[in-house]
């Protein structure tokens, strides 16, 4: 059974593509967005941390806008490059750890904390599947299985946390946010151990025979 519920990219993709890509014909430097994305990214994790929850989850989304920027404007300027690829992918993981350490501290230190700190145990399970669910899909494109299966994919947990955080906040102590954190380091887990599964699954699938050749006799030129 295959899930790929992360149909977003999709859907927002063709609404960009166009005007991004005017953008690259015109000069601008994907990777130079791709940089811009992690430092507003960056920024968010510091909004956590000083307790501006809506302004962290703002700007989550922005981060999250830029990230597809920057792979439009590649491609219509015909500029995407392996090493764009590797930059953007490493970027993402290292936003995404500033992201979940901004996170952290707000269930630590005093005066406002928004839940017990216990919690950042949790926090640190939701980053590791990140990461996991991240690592699972590189290595299997290393080894050229196209792996896009299972939930909280990166585009679902942008979304995910960056709208619950924006919207709600600090609401009830945090509710929403520690709710949230909880689904995510479920999921991303689950979602890392079931790649795990797929990708075995995939390689002990034999290969289609390939057709058989006609036999030199049987060819037009032969008979």
């Amino acid at each position: 059974m295959k899930f790929q519920p992360s149909a977003l990219r999709p859907l927002i993709a063709p609404l960009i593509e166009r005007p991004m890509g005017a953008l690259g014909r015109m000069g601008v430097n994907p990777n130079v967005v791709t940089t811009f994305s992690f430092l507003v990214t960056c920024a968010a994790g510091l909004s956590y941390f000083l307790g501006a929850i809506q302004w962290g989850g703002a700007l989550v989304l922005l981060g999250g806008l830029l990230d597809i920027v920057d792979g439009a404007i590649a491609r219509g300027a015909g500029r995407a490059t392996k090493f764009g690829s590797f930059y953007d992918s490493t970027l993402d993981r290292a936003a995404e750890v500033v992201v979940f350490i901004g996170v952290m501290s707000l269930y630590l230190g005093p005066g406002r904390n928004i839940g017990e700190p216990w919690m950042v145990y949790v926090v640190v399970l939701a980053l590791s599947g990140s990461l996991m669910v991240s690592y699972t899909r590189a290595r299997a494109e290393g080894l050229g299985i196209d792996l896009k299966v299972g939930l909280m994919q990166r585009a679902e947990r942008i979304i995910l946390l960056g709208g619950s955080t924006m919207i709600f906040g600090s609401w009830r102590q945090g509710l929403v946010l520690t709710c949230v954190i909880w689904a995510m380091a479920v999921l991303t887990n689950a979602t890392a151990m079931y790649r795990i599964y797929w990708v075995y699954r995939h390689l002990q699938t034999p290969a289609a025979p390939a057709p058989p050749r006609p036999h030199p006799a049987s060819t037009p030129a032969n008979r």
